[in-house]
């Protein structure tokens, strides 16, 4: 619909649509690089990034070009064939993260799924593990989509309640805690350890220094995978190529998706050793859409652009510029108590509530200063822009912050 209003947009959404979000009251029409346009025409600097999607920026050109040049020729076939782009894709990017095979999905909860399923049957074929006894062990917070087996790991009443009963075979222990973790492993029918390297819908939690490589180094011991969800955090959100990079850890299955594409089309990637990944025969797993030709080239086009454009060096250099200013705000004011995160991953705690509205309305004056953000677990806001933003673009957005900040009420 050309020209159609925000007021229209929205009541189309209220009349039409299921309630399962709450965003903000803005209407977007057009992206690109690190901005966002409304309907109005209005320009905003985009600090969410589709959730680390849009690492790349919007609509980056490359990535484009790539999905206008693929579309034009064949867009799926189904695995039920090969074609030509496939395999091309497949050794690409396991060269580029260093694994042996992948298994293509579309969806990020998809890529969880697909790990949670090869991790279960590894423990039957190569572990030994009971049939029907393999347990996979969660952490507190984590948050890797809504389908039933996600919110069966879930602590997030939003995610979980009113959906049970349950899948089983899962057990949670708390983030960030070695001595959990040592004492779960104790179970011999133990096959896995999924977590994210930092919690991003948990509020960007990142763990203390060495937890990584501790938790790593027991999975070993005990014959038990070491399970990486990087789906928000790897592709240079952090500052590395992966956040598992650290600390010098190499996932025994890595999961991958969102920036995959660039936010252009779903794409979401599970990567694995021969031993683990060809437990999975031909039947057991898959998907229509999954290595289809479309979602090969946008992805080998997105990839291109995060190591050609350094991107995880400028993630590096900006997120340190970005949480020294924050440090500054906070000796200005007590609404503002916390700064953490890694690269452009970070987040700000207000000093309120978690039932409290302030973070939520800090949000809309924040859009109407012409910045985008979005709360998360009620009082803290996460900031994450597109990895393409320039220094002087970062440092606008700061003073947008600062001033939204210090000026709220």
């Amino acid at each position: 619909m050309e020209g159609i209003s925000a007021e229209k947009a929205i009541a189309l959404e209220n009349e039409y649509g299921a309630k399962n979000y709450h965003p903000l009251p803005v209407v977007l029409s057009r992206g690109e690089g690190v901005y966002l346009y409304d309907v109005e025409g209005k320009k905003y600097y985009d600090f969410l990034s589709a959730y680390s999607a849009v690492n790349q920026g919007h609509c980056h050109p490359k990535i484009i070009d790539a999905l206008h040049t693929q579309a034009a020729r064949l867009t799926l076939t189904s695995r039920a064939f090969h074609n030509d782009i496939l395999g091309q894709y497949e050794k690409y990017i396991t060269e580029y993260f260093g694994y042996d095979r992948v298994l293509p999905m579309n969806t990020g909860v998809e890529g969880g799924e697909t790990a949670v399923k090869l991790c279960r049957k590894w423990a039957y074929e190569v572990k030994k593990v009971p049939i029907n006894q393999a347990k996979i062990i969660f952490v507190e917070g984590n948050f890797w989509g809504r389908t039933l087996a996600a919110i069966s790991t879930s602590t997030d009443p939003s995610s979980r309640n009113g959906f049970g009963p349950y899948m089983p075979g899962f057990e949670l222990i708390p983030y960030n805690d070695i001595p959990a973790l040592e004492k779960a492993l104790q179970d011999p029918h133990v096959a896995g350890f999924m977590l994210e390297p930092i919690q991003g819908e948990a509020g960007v939690f990142v763990p203390e220094d060495g937890y990584l490589r501790k938790a790593y180094e027991l999975c070993q011991k005990h014959k038990v995978l070491f399970i990486a969800d990087e789906v928000q955090t790897g592709i240079a959100r952090t500052g590395k190529l992966l956040a598992c990079d650290y600390e010098g850890v190499k996932p025994d299955i890595l999961i991958l998706g969102k920036a995959l594409s660039g936010g252009v089309f779903p794409v979401s990637a599970v990567l694995s050793s021969h031993e683990i990944m060809l437990t999975i025969k031909p039947g057991e797993h898959g998907s229509t859409f999954g290595g289809n030709p479309l979602a090969c080239a946008v992805a080998l086009a997105a990839l291109e652009v995060v190591k050609n454009e350094k991107l995880a060096e400028n993630a590096t250099r900006l997120g340190n510029i970005f949480r020294e200013r924050m440090e500054v705000l906070i000796s200005k004011t007590k609404l503002v108590k916390l700064v953490r995160g890694k690269g452009l991953l970070n987040a700000i705690v207000i000093n309120d509530s978690q039932e409290s509205k302030t973070a939520w309305n800090i949000c809309l004056k924040l859009m109407e200063n012409g910045l985008l953000a979005k709360p998360t677990h009620g009082n803290i806001i996460r900031f994450a822009p597109p990895l393409v933003m320039t220094e002087t673009q970062l440092l606008d957005c700061c003073a947008i912050i600062e001033k939204t900040i210090l000026e709220f009420a």
